[in-house]
């Protein structure tokens, strides 16, 4: 289908539905005046990610598609705030953390219209896991809908629990894709180089590992990942208590969980934050007390031409919407908004505008303030 045909399927569809200045230093940053205008789009009940449809390398409209941790995908008209539905959607174990968690338009959507979701996919025994798959939209042909769903990846082992799934995906410039594989609320396991939990996993486009294992590990829960247009891969980790990170991804490179933190366990016990002695790869950023960030982009856009090329990502028990000056491997803290309510995912919209999620809320946009 060309371009210009998938973009009247969208739009037939649609209608039918009626700072800190280094790594080491603690606390949070906060900014003044907003830069930008809110403006709600629609609302959901369980909201977890969102992606925009592109086709031979631009945006073809303002679509999207939103998923919800209780098992929905929804095609959004971002303009408006219509929505429908999208059937074929796996069955997901929605528990504790777990349900339906990311959902990535394929890199070529024009040409094959593939969308991947992650999702908290049940076990024997009570017991659950992380798993990646892919499906075909079809569209304008009567309700949105996925067909032809192949589960790609499977968390290996299956554990008891519904925390730390972290399932993030993130496509690499030459078409591979990198997921993060949270360590369930484990611990140990995210340094086991046998088993998946806590590491950053390197995947073909169907699925297939590249270069052993993993990518990297000793990660807790990775909800933030995305690549910079230099082509490094950075993400957004929390901590437990304290010692939330922003960590660049290197390969082989262990970031040290649950050996070290800059964190402390929930029952007041002290974790060592000798990162680098002990070999491991230090966070680029941390933050003490918690802002359990979430999702992540590098902003690409020319709407915010202050932003180009940093990191933009929310936070959940922070409330906020975070900003940190990237230059090459290098960050520094620099604004911090505060939103009053949980921010659960951004997104870059296709004019430069910044979409947000808010945890069991509204779809905002945020556009710059006109003086």
């Amino acid at each position: 289908m060309t371009p210009r045909l998938m973009q009247a399927a969208l739009v037939l569809a649609l209608t039918a539905c009626g700072g800190s200045p280094s790594a080491t230093a603690q606390g949070n940053s906060s900014s003044g005046e907003r830069p930008f205008t809110v403006t709600p789009v629609a609302s959901f009940d369980t909201p977890w990610a969102m992606t925009f449809l592109p086709g031979s390398g631009v945006r073809l409209t303002n679509a999207a598609l939103v998923s919800e941790r209780d098992g929905r995908l929804w095609l959004v008209d971002t303009n408006n705030g219509q929505r429908q539905a999208v059937s074929g959607v796996p069955a997901v174990k929605v528990a504790g953390q777990g349900g339906l968690g990311d959902v990535v338009a394929s890199p070529d959507f024009a040409g094959n219209h593939r969308v991947y979701l992650s999702f908290a996919e049940a076990g024997e025994g009570g017991t659950s896991g992380a798993a990646l798959g892919y499906g075909t939209l079809e569209l304008g042909k009567g309700p949105p809908r996925l067909t032809g769903f192949k589960i790609i990846w499977r968390q290996q082992p299956k554990v008891r629990g519904g925390n730390h799934y972290s399932h993030r995906i993130a496509f690499a410039p030459d078409g591979s894709m990198f997921l993060s594989s949270g360590e369930r609320f484990q611990f140990e396991p995210a340094q086991d180089p046998h088993v998946d939990l806590g590491k950053i996993v390197h995947l073909t486009a169907e699925g297939q590992p590249i270069g052993g294992r993993y990518y990297s590990l000793g990660h807790r829960n990775v909800l933030g990942l995305a690549f910079a247009p230099d082509g490094r891969l950075w993400e957004t980790e929390m901590g437990p208590k304290g010692g939330d990170e922003l960590n660049l991804i290197e390969r082989a490179k262990n970031y040290g969980w649950p050996v070290v933190s800059y964190g402390s366990h929930y029952d007041g016990r002290d974790i060592p934050d000798d990162h680098a002695a002990k070999g491991f790869a230090e966070p680029k950023l941390w933050w003490n007390p918690s802002i359990s960030p979430s999702g992540l982009i590098i902003y690409s856009g020319d709407l915010f031409p202050q932003w180009k090329g940093d990191a933009i990502f929310g936070a959940l028990s922070g409330q906020a919407l975070l900003r940190a000056d990237l230059d090459g491997a290098s960050a520094r803290k620099a604004d911090q908004w505060d939103m009053g309510a949980r921010i659960r995912e951004v997104e870059q919209g296709p004019k430069g505008e910044v979409y947000l999620l808010e945890d069991k809320g509204r779809l905002l946009r945020l556009e710059p303030v006109r003086r």
